[in-house]
């Protein structure tokens, strides 16, 4: 272990121990995920219960990155124990497909980051001869033990902490984006034996490789999708997300990889959810709607970085701030987008290793109502909740008319709530986010709209919930 090393796990662990606990309500999964029959908003297991996703992702979670070579060994239990802290339940497990990650593609015109070395990878390094990056050629018929046992270890540790695990299986940013990706792809010509060209067209950019173009190419891909779900079909919390923020040309492609997954895993033991993701540059929100994923990520097209509109249950949705903002978003917006029936996931920069400030506390707020938002998710009977803005003059509300209220004030204040469809008395309380302060209010008749003043300065969350009769 080397010394930075060190030095990164103490701050983190440091981290941890200055840091208000969060109730972990988190459980192990009880079973593969599926679409609830019942809310097609969110997933269920064996349990039947409706389950509600969210959480932090960092790029380095299963390829090491950094700027040395090898890179610096990414702490994942250190990751995992800091997710549990906050009461986080999700990850997307991200891979690289180059061997090099130049970051100064995240800050066109200023080169302020690094090229970053990246490994292992899905493919043995056998040679004979040399890549361009001095290293022995792939030969993309053979594997990587490394590479397989990191991810199956990995995938198991998170699911003993009661975290989902969505495997990234490719990723197109960096194919498009990042300086010399392609140089230090393993499907570019001179990078392995095999004599497998991905620049079909000869431009140097090899984005073919995310198209069906080549049917070499996408046999191979085929194989190595096959080796993935072999290594972790036995494991319950794992979904699939085909890849990160490919080109809109990489459509078909995605969906044929969807649909041999689907067909692949209906002869295993288990079968798991795959996820597609909003394509950049120009992707449409509607190519995700109607693809054959079971869940999906949006652009910010139609709201879902500033005002989410409501799920209507034809995906789940995984709004993620990756997609929205790179690195952004704010407290609100985790709320919003909990109340209006989605699943929000952060990209974290967590340690700093790759991007960003390590443990930056200006995501705290995030970070901290991700876990908050969980915490209320496992309280309430979710499966008979759906977003209804008529019914608080907010606008955000999530509800069971008549049983369970969910309102979040962005601004505080006075809110009014119908509660027409309640018939009895309503237990009270507000939840302070800022703070992760609770306070319970006098019950309140059911039977028509009631208005309802915060007691906090700032954003506040109103949860009503019927009282049982004795």
């Amino acid at each position: 272990m080397t010394s930075s090393h060190t030095k990164r796990t103490v701050a983190i662990a440091f981290a941890l121990c200055i840091l208000p606990l969060s109730q972990a309500l988190s459980t192990k999964a009880t079973g593969p995920l599926r679409v609830h029959p019942k809310n097609p908003r969110y997933f269920t297991d064996e349990s039947g219960k409706a389950i509600y996703l969210t959480g932090s992702h960092t790029w380095n979670n299963l390829v090491d990155m950094g700027p040395s070579d090898p890179p610096p060994l990414f702490d994942f239990p250190a990751y995992l124990d800091w997710m549990v802290h906050l009461n986080h339940n999700f990850m997307r497990m991200w891979t690289w497909e180059s061997t090099t990650w130049d970051t100064a593609g995240n800050s066109p015109g200023q080169r302020k980051e690094k090229a970053h070395t990246a490994a292992p990878h899905p493919w043995a390094r056998t040679g004979p001869g040399n890549a361009l990056d001095g290293k022995p050629k792939f030969d993309l018929t053979k594997y990587d033990p490394e590479y397989f046992n990191r991810l199956r270890s990995r995938v198991t540790a998170a699911g003993e902490k009661g975290i989902y695990v969505s495997i990234m299986l490719f990723e197109g940013w960096g194919m498009q984006f990042a300086p010399g990706a392609w140089d230090s792809h393993p499907f570019h010509r001179d990078n392995n034996v095999n004599n497998i060209n991905g620049d079909v067209n000869g431009d140097g950019k090899g984005l073919e490789v995310h198209t069906l173009e080549n049917r070499g190419i996408t046999a191979s891909q085929e194989a190595y999708v096959r080796k993935v779900v072999d290594t972790v079909n036995d494991l319950d919390n794992v979904l699939y997300e085909i890849s990160n923020e490919n080109h809109p040309p990489s459509t078909q492609w995605q969906y044929h990889v969807i649909d041999f997954i689907h067909k692949y895993e209906k002869s295993k033991p288990k079968q798991h959810p795959v996820g597609m993701t909003f394509q950049y540059q120009g992707g449409q929100n509607s190519t995700l709607f109607d693809s054959p994923a079971d869940w999906v990520s949006p652009n910010p097209e139609g709201g879902y970085r500033d005002d989410p509109p409501a799920a209507d249950g034809r995906k789940v949705v995984l709004n993620d701030t990756d997609h929205l903002w790179g690195i952004g978003g704010n407290q609100a917006w985790v709320w919003k987008s909990f109340v209006r029936g989605h699943n929000p996931i952060f990209m974290d920069p967590y340690d700093g290793t790759v991007l960003g400030e390590r443990l930056d506390p200006k995501w705290e707020p995030i970070r901290r109502s991700m876990g908050y938002t969980l915490r209320f998710a496992n309280r309430m009977n979710l499966a008979e909740m759906a977003p209804d803005d008529a019914l608080a003059s907010g606008k955000y509300c999530l509800v069971n008319p008549g049983f369970e209220y969910l309102v979040y004030l962005p601004s505080g204040g006075t809110v009014t709530v119908d509660l027409s469809a309640a018939k009895g008395a309503l237990s009270v309380e507000w939840f302070d986010p800022s703070n992760d302060v609770t306070t319970t209010g006098e019950k309140v008749a059911g039977g028509g709209k009631r208005e309802f003043i915060s007691p906090f300065k700032g954003d506040a969350v109103l949860y009503l919930k019927a009282i049982a009769s004795p």
